[in-house]
């Protein structure tokens, strides 16, 4: 896979520049346009990019399955558990008015919680769908590299 080299250094180069515009879609998201969703797929990419220029197995190394499975699950508990919590103190399911003293400090907490499991879930489902694809894909096999 010598004859990418030039795709595979301006991958590194981009590698961070990726992850750190999901984190300000993510967090620019409660102010304007993004969010978790675009910022879990944003995040996505840059491993998925990974994974398509250098082999799958060394991902993996980088960002294990388990870890995947992991983030995945506190994803889906943190949404969860922002909306059970705004039920326990006296609202309705993602009422988030009651997360603290003030409405506004609670609205704004509430929409980063949500936002930020949202991310996490999107991210790692994204990653973990393009691997078990890439398992099955004769040209993301690690002997073809």
């Amino acid at each position: 896979m010598q004859h990418h080299l030039v795709l595979r250094v301006i991958a590194k180069l981009l590698f961070a520049p990726i992850l750190l515009f999901a984190f300000y879609v993510q967090f620019h998201g409660d102010f304007g346009p993004g969010g978790g969703f675009q910022a879990g797929l944003i995040f996505a990419s840059a491993f998925v990019l990974h994974g398509l220029l250098f082999d799958v197995s060394s991902a993996r190394q980088f960002l294990p399955d388990r870890l995947l499975q992991v983030g995945a699950a506190v994803g889906v508990l943190l949404y969860a558990g922002t909306g059970l919590a705004s039920v326990l103190l006296g609202g309705n399911f993602l009422d988030y008015d009651h997360l603290a003293e003030a409405p506004t400090s609670g609205q704004h907490l509430g929409i980063i919680l949500v936002e930020a499991g949202v991310g996490i879930t999107v991210a790692c489902v994204v990653v973990m769908v393009f691997r078990a694809f890439a398992d099955h894909l004769p040209c993301l096999r690690e002997q073809d590299w």
